[in-house]
């Protein structure tokens, strides 16, 4: 299907013009609750970045606020798609959209406040510290020290914690935190993968950049996040989609192992 970008002339980059800014990608449905606030406390906490939306039709309204924040700020843009794609796709679709507008960075990020945004310039800091060299990927972990998890029963920790060990082992992965979503990632990195080979729609899409970043010689760190549980809207989770994700996992796993392109 057809997606539409009605983004205002300031977000279109020529000439280097965002050579040095981070744009930061938020995959919405119906989260009207939230995506108003979540602007706000972005641009509280990283006023410098660039913020897009990627909408999939959302019918609560969500994709009409964008456009209306859009009009009046020449930071935040939107990308209007007919319906609910995946989430993989719509983090591609943000991923393409920062190296198709000269962004040096694309910071992913969660639209229900699971991803505190006061984190934000713990990540930025990341990608260039101060004394060390500079990462192609900044992951937001869950699990290493300072990291954790608010409001998960037992199993939804078990379950994560068994994915991620899963994820290392198939692909070689040495991030403690594979399955979370908070990432900066460098669009010169980003820019080598072929997303027309990726094979993930929903969830098996974070393990799969990073085995497919690694691949070409991607550089990771990681700064500690508390993810917590949303409080507004509904979970977009799904016992299908998780099946699929671990299946997507084991034939890269596959691959991996034997070394198949």
């Amino acid at each position: 299907m057809a997606e539409s970008d009605n983004t205002t002339e300031g977000g279109c980059a020529t000439n280097g013009v965002n050579a040095d800014k981070t744009l930061v990608t938020v995959a919405t449905y119906n989260e009207i609750e939230n995506l108003p606030r979540l602007v706000a406390e972005i641009f509280e906490h990283a006023p410098q970045v660039d913020i897009l939306v990627i909408d999939d039709n959302s019918p609560d309204g969500t994709g009409e606020w964008c456009d209306e924040r859009a009009a009046e700020d020449q930071r935040v843009h939107c990308l209007h798609r007919q319906g609910k794609l995946g989430l993989g796709t719509a983090i591609i679709a943000g991923m393409k959209y920062g190296i198709e507008h000269g962004y040096k960075n694309v910071l992913n990020m969660d639209a229900d406040f699971s991803h505190d945004p006061k984190y934000l310039p713990d990540l930025l800091a990341g990608m260039e510290p101060e004394n060390g060299e500079p990462v192609d990927v900044m992951i937001g972990s869950r699990y290493v020290p300072g990291g954790g998890v608010e409001g998960w029963p037992f199993k939804r920790h078990f379950m994560s914690r068994g994915v991620n060990l899963y994820a290392r082992c198939l692909l070689g992965l040495k991030s403690k935190d594979c399955s979370g979503s908070y990432r900066c990632y460098s669009t010169k990195l980003l820019s080598k993968v072929d997303f027309d080979r990726v094979r993930s729609r929903g969830y098996s899409f974070q393990e799969e950049i990073l085995w497919l970043l690694k691949r070409q010689g991607a550089t990771f760190g990681e700064t500690p996040i508390v993810f917590v549980d949303r409080q507004l809207g509904s979970s977009k989770i799904d016992s299908g989609e998780a099946t699929a994700a671990l299946r997507i996992i084991f034939s890269l796993g596959v691959k991996n192992w034997f070394g198949i392109k």
